[in-house]
Parts: structure tokens; sequence; C-alpha cells
């Protein structure tokens, strides 16, 4: 029997982590996690329940109501992947708009959140077969992982890209707005004290500023299935 790993896929915002991830969790028959949905799954539970506001966030309040946020991944047929649910309801739709993405990164760096969130994340990857991608995670969620990749590109072409994404989804926002977002999250992300984005001293960085999807995915199945073959 193939034996199975554990591949942390990290990165900056909008450098097409969830998809490359999607691909490949699909290609090697493995569970798929987007951690990042489930810190934007939190962030709308406090937009919803009035706790963070375009000028203010209640900290001590979302984290006296953290044990009653429940979040779960269902596959959907019609997406292909598991989305996820929020107290039993579908957000996969609604933590992808603009107004979730400007406050998430807050969120993500209240200790108490991440702490909750880590630990149902190192469940998840017990048995192993997972691909999992998000910002600490071959730092901290799966620090033995076997494949650790770094992703990267320039602000301005992930901007570009969400830009063009929020678009088609009919989102009214403008490229200046988005990659200002895209840089404030970046500060906050490498900055914040709790678990800050860096790359594990193992991880494999790719700079996809100049890569296609195809060109990418080529490249990060071929270090999986070379890794597989070690064993």
């Amino acid at each position: 029997m193939t034996k199975k790993i554990t591949i942390a896929i990290d990165g900056f915002s909008s450098t097409g982590k969830s998809t490359v991830a999607k691909q490949l969790a699909k290609e090697l028959g493995y569970v798929y996690v987007d951690t990042g949905a489930m810190y934007r799954a939190v962030t709308l539970y406090a937009m919803n329940n009035s706790m963070i506001t375009e000028y203010s966030f209640d900290r001590e309040a979302l984290i006296e109501r953290l044990p009653s946020v429940d979040l779960k991944f269902i596959f959907d047929e019609n997406l292909g992947f598991a989305a996820i649910y929020l107290k039993g309801e579908n957000v996969e739709e609604q933590i992808r708009k603009m107004d979730v993405s400007t406050h998430v990164s807050t969120v993500a760096s209240v200790s108490e959140v991440r702490e909750k969130l880590v630990s149902l994340q190192k469940r998840m990857g017990e048995e192993k077969g997972i691909v999992m991608d998000g910002r600490d995670i071959g730092t901290v969620v799966f620090p033995n992982a076997e494949l650790k990749i770094f992703m990267t590109a320039s602000p301005e072409e992930r901007a570009g890209r969400r830009f063009k994404e929020l678009e088609e989804k009919g989102e009214k926002v403008s490229y200046e707005e988005v990659l200002k977002n895209v840089v404030d999250r970046d500060l906050m992300d490498t900055t914040r004290e709790d678990s800050p984005l860096v790359m594990a001293e193992d991880s494999i960085e790719i700079d996809n500023s100049f890569l296609t999807k195809e060109e990418q995915f080529k490249i990060i199945k071929e270090l999986a299935e070379e890794v597989i073959s070690q064993g």
C-alpha cells in the first residue's frame, strides 16, 4: 500500500493556496481542509453577532462565545470539495466576500480563536492523507508534515487576481481597495504575536507571480509524488 503523508501549504493571501490544495487532494485521493475558511467563518460569526464592525472589535465577547461556534466541513457534490458550515448553515459563499476579508486577519490574531481552530485542525490530520492550507500549517499545526510548501507572489499580482475574482462574482470593489486589503493582511499576518506567518525552515518556497495554474500544479504534484515514493 502506498504510504500516506501530510501536506502543509502555507503562504500569503491570494496566492492560490486553496486552488492548488484542492487539485492536489483530488489527484492523490486525500482529504482537503481549507483552514482559512475556518477563520473566515469565525469572522462571519463575529460580524453577524455585532462583535465586529467597521470601527470596533469586541474581542472579549468573541472569546466568551467561542464555545458555541460550531464548525463542520461537509462534502458538496456541486462544488467538488467540502464546504464549511457554521452552526449548521453552509456559509462557503458568504465567507468569501470582501467585508469578511477585511476583518479576518484581526480575528485570526486572537490567541483563543487560534487555539480552538488549531486543536480542530490537528484532530483532522491524525490519519494523514491530508492536504491542508493556511498560514501556520507547517509551523504550528503540522510541524512534522512530510511535505511543506510556502506560496508567495507580489502584492500587485495577488491583488489583481483577487480583484478579478470579486468582479466575476459581482462585487463592486476597486483594485486599489483590494490591493490595500492584501497589503494590510500581509502586515497583520506576519506581525501578529501568536503564530505569525513565517516560512518553516524545511518548506519549499514557490513564487507563482509568473506561473500559470497548470505550471504551478505540475511542480507541486511532482514534489508530492517524490516524497510519497520515498516511503
